[in-house]
């Protein structure tokens, strides 16, 4: 895991509740910045102001790496909708931001008397209007765009408190094993359902077929599997790793460091070439 410095506490806190996001998956995906960068097509430099709070990351820069991370970007859309709500109209570390005082309020115009009598509608009347125009009509604009700008972020709020008690469970599902120890216990029961695993959950069934061993996932013998890859055929080859004493980490699917590390460890221990890639021949060996 990286050792990230503290965001700044002028940070609104559904912006840090963004950023602290985005560093757990960045952590999640193994990948350094240098990497992440060649990945999304952000550079280095991007990223570190994006992740340090300096600078908003962008929305395609937030989907590439809910991507990465292997999560739905959906909730994490959300989450930024909101966030550059209140970047854009709060305080935030950006030193172009204007820090005058805030606009004077123009105050609400007096109720125009109605009349009681009968409406004049002759000549003298027509002109009398044609020099006496109603005042400032413009003045009644910014009370609309502020009960409109209220409205808008008052229902955004709402369906963020649910995106953060769902984004919760999701990253609980998101940690990998260091070993073979069994995964967190998930989230204490809340109002709200549970969201679902982003990546899907893979199974061991080890057996073993006509001389060789299969863990009833993928009966492939020459799928090329390597750093990055994600699917049933990675699952199958973490259990074989793991029916061999050499734990991938989490059985989910995905080709991530851990998994690359159990690789290379079976093939120095079966004396094949240490690429850290399976192919034809570390199949064969893991079946063997």
């Amino acid at each position: 895991m990286s050792r990230w410095k503290a965001l700044s506490t002028e940070l609104d806190p559904r912006v840090r509740q963004l950023l602290t996001q985005l560093r757990r998956l960045k952590d999640h995906s193994g990948l350094s910045m240098r990497q992440l960068a060649a990945k999304t097509g952000y550079s280095e430099k991007s990223w570190e102001r994006y992740l340090g709070g300096r600078s908003l990351p962008p929305r395609e820069a937030v989907e590439a790496l809910a991507r990465i991370g292997g999560v739905d970007p959906v909730r994490l859309l959300a989450l930024h909708e909101v966030a550059a709500d209140t970047w854009g109209g709060g305080r935030h570390l950006d030193a172009s931001a204007p820090t005058g005082p805030p606009p004077e309020l123009v105050p609400e115009p007096a109720p125009v008397p109605v009349p009681t009598g009968p409406v004049p509608t002759g000549p003298e009347f027509l002109a009398g209007q044609d020099r006496h125009p109603h005042p400032h009509p413009e003045q009644d604009a910014p009370q609309v765009s502020v009960a409109g700008r209220s409205l808008r972020v008052a229902l955004v709020a709402g369906a963020v408190a649910l995106v953060l008690a769902l984004s919760s469970a999701t990253l609980l599902v998101m940690r990998l094993d260091d070993g073979d120890r069994e995964p967190a216990a998930g989230p204490p029961a809340v109002s709200t359902p549970p969201a679902p695993a982003s990546a899907p959950a893979y199974t061991c069934r080890v057996e073993r077929t006509d001389g060789l061993w299969y863990a009833g996932i993928s009966r492939t013998r020459d799928t090329e599997l390597g750093y990055g890859a994600a699917g049933p055929e990675v699952a199958e080859a973490q259990c074989l790793l793991r029916r061999a004493g050499i734990s991938p980490g989490g059985i989910d699917g995905m080709f991530g460091p851990l998994t690359q590390r159990a690789v290379k460890a079976f093939q120095t221990r079966a004396g094949l070439a240490v690429d850290g890639t399976v192919g034809p021949l570390t199949w064969k060996a893991l079946r063997g």
